[in-house]
């Protein structure tokens, strides 16, 4: 099993980059020009987080169900 930092597939990291930066655009959220996260408000961390684990599961869910949507 592979730990919690290691990507399971290999290339995934671009998608996942880019579905933070579009969720946390979504949310109001700005990242810092200088890509130092340090002063990045816990709150905004975790919602960031929270709204992309939501996407991924229902990315998900929509495979398991053969892509139809319940939407």
């Amino acid at each position: 099993m592979a730990s919690s930092n290691q990507l399971v597939v290999p290339g995934a990291s671009a998608a996942l980059d880019q579905m933070k930066y579009e969720v946390a655009r979504e949310l109001g959220i700005s990242f810092p020009a200088d890509g130092y996260y340090g002063d990045m408000m816990t709150r905004d961390a975790g919602s960031i987080g929270g709204a992309i684990t939501r996407k991924l599961v229902q990315i998900a869910e929509q495979q398991l169900a053969g892509g139809r949507s319940s939407r």
